[in-house]
């Protein structure tokens, strides 16, 4: 009967070894991801949030200087399409006059590229105006995910949904 081999054991633990390493890198480089995909949605939701409220400070730090923004809807049968720079919206003051709430985000995040897709609704006031989705590119700076642009659909229900809540509370 043949003996057995002392290097076997010794190759099973270097085989175990190396899988556990290998399965560990994975799941850290998952949890990196999934740490980043959540970044990004927060920096998208908190630019909504600055929006609504009006918050200057707070949304030019989450732009990128030449950030850009835009939409497209049709209105009165007539499609339309706006492209132009964020400035307008950081030279506003007084109260925010509408509500846009997201939900529902995903993200794709590849290195310091991000995009993410947010369904919305839009109040004037307590007043509905409209849904859409807003779609935001971020790019990764060393204070974290800032917004280079966002375009955003403007339309009624059925294209798009009421957020699931309801109305907004005032």
């Amino acid at each position: 009967m043949p003996r057995p081999s002392r290097r076997l054991p010794r190759l099973l633990l270097a085989t175990f070894a190396s899988l556990t390493a290998l399965c560990t890198a994975r799941s850290s480089g998952a949890q990196s991801a999934d740490a980043d995909t959540k970044a990004a949605i927060a920096t998208a939701d908190s630019v909504l949030v600055a929006l609504s409220s009006n918050d200057l400070v707070t949304l030019k730090r989450l732009l990128i200087d030449s950030a850009i923004v835009g939409s497209t809807g049709v209105r009165n049968g007539v499609e339309r399409v706006r492209i132009g720079s964020f400035a307008p919206y950081l030279s506003q003051s007084g109260p925010a006059e509408f509500t846009e709430r997201g939900f529902g985000s995903t993200a794709r995040v590849q290195d310091r590229v991000a995009m993410v897709w947010v369904p919305y609704d839009l109040y004037v006031g307590k007043t509905w105006s409209h849904c859409g989705v807003d779609l935001f590119t971020l790019v990764r700076s060393g204070t974290g995910w800032r917004v280079a642009s966002l375009i955003y659909t403007i339309e009624q229900p059925p294209a798009c949904r009421r957020h699931p809540t309801g109305r907004p509370v005032h």
